[in-house]
């Protein structure tokens, strides 16, 4: 059975479609055949950043109103030939899905033989949102180190307890906390949540700290995750969080401000 990792948040423009993207090359770049579906109908930003969105000519909800089959739906990545894009539509109603709909599309890769499914969900507590974490194994929570954001997750957390398939069935899905646009030196500064307080606000173990960085937005806008980025702190801090996930024990990097030494002060290097 493929299990299902669904990358969620309470706040809008956290780095959810980053984070689902990077996650889903990391793991098919580990061997694992992987699926990344979109969930954010009307939206649609999943197939931008892999870079296949003028590959799109079925989407999600072409499969779940049987206008389409999966096989004609899914967009085989150009890196990796384990890896498969299931874009959202542009122009559906948000209520498009149902959740018969989803559950045959889930069970249909399962069947296939996908190791994982990557739910890349909407922000907040919309429909789509929902049926993101309803059949989720695990759930990867993106948040940014702020109070609001830290907030809205905290709602989250409450719905991925109560009202998934697990939580019917007296289980709980598995929770990790991903933090992303972390600024060491603006947690030093005080400007900055740090990770101990968000973990001790969410009660979360945390499975990746992405630092604040540039190589983010271009890689999107570029259509490459970041995690191919290999030379970025933010690629790196992906594939451990990867690794993580896949159970390796790695230590966090990228989590304290970096001392120059002596001569880096002498001469401002």
């Amino acid at each position: 059975m493929a299990e299902i990792i669904v990358v969620t948040s309470g706040k809008g423009g956290v780095g959810k479609t980053t984070t689902s993207a990077s996650l889903a090359c990391g793991l098919a770049r580990a061997g694992k055949k992987t699926a990344v579906i979109d969930f954010d109908v009307g939206l649609r930003n999943l197939d931008l950043i892999m870079g296949c969105e003028r590959r799109v000519v079925y989407d999600f909800v072409n499969v779940v109103n049987g206008e389409a089959s999966l096989r004609q739906a899914l967009i085989k990545d150009k890196r990796f030939d384990n890896l498969f894009v299931l874009a959202a539509s542009q122009t559906r109603d948000k209520d498009a899905l149902t959740r018969e709909g989803v559950e045959k599309v889930l069970r249909d890769l399962g069947e296939d033989g996908f190791d994982f499914i990557v739910c890349d969900s909407p922000a907040g507590i919309e429909k789509g949102a929902f049926l993101a974490m309803y059949f989720a194994d695990r759930a990867v929570v993106v948040v940014n180190p702020e109070v609001s954001s830290v907030r809205d997750s905290d709602r989250i957390l409450g719905l991925l307890a109560s009202k998934t398939r697990k939580a019917e069935a007296g289980e709980r899905v598995r929770e990790h906390l991903l933090l992303t646009r972390y600024s060491p030196r603006r947690v030093e500064a005080g400007d900055m949540l740090s990770i101990k307080d968000v973990q001790e606000i969410l009660g979360l173990d945390v499975v990746g700290v992405i630092p604040e960085a540039p190589e983010v937005l271009q890689s999107s806008n570029a259509g490459v995750p970041v995690i191919l980025d290999e030379a970025s702190p933010a690629g790196q801090a992906y594939q451990d969080a990867v690794a993580r996930i896949l159970g390796e024990d790695r230590p966090m990097r990228f989590t304290t401000v970096e001392k120059k030494g002596f001569f880096s002060k002498m001469f401002g290097g």
